[in-house]
């Protein structure tokens, strides 16, 4: 059984016991949250239900891992023969969560 949430503006295919890294949400560190954009879900028994835009009634129940940032993206702007250089870092927060229950 497998479901695909949106959340972050971005889709994600998960399973039950999967981990997987979102954009940033505000929740604690060992809390328990619901994604309730739920697009489509596949079912054990071959049942595949696709919402419009999103299945009535279907959440995924999720337990927050933990809070950090990604790995550094440097963004280096220049242009030639003009001396103008432009260095900068960028992380990106992100949120750690393992999917306990797809409800559907």
């Amino acid at each position: 059984m497998y479901a695909i949430v949106l959340t972050g503006g971005k889709q994600y295919k998960v399973s039950e016991g999967d981990v997987i890294f979102v954009e940033k949400l505000e929740a604690e560190v060992d809390a328990t949250i619901e994604l309730d954009n739920v697009l489509a879900v596949s079912k054990e028994n071959g049942e595949f239900v696709v919402g419009s835009p999103a299945v009535e009634g279907a959440n995924i129940t999720a337990k927050v891992l933990g809070q950090g940032k990604a790995k550094k993206v440097v963004v280096f702007k220049y242009k030639r023969k003009k001396h103008y250089r432009k260095k900068q870092g960028h992380r990106q927060p992100y949120t750690k969560l393992q999917i306990e229950k797809i409800n559907a």
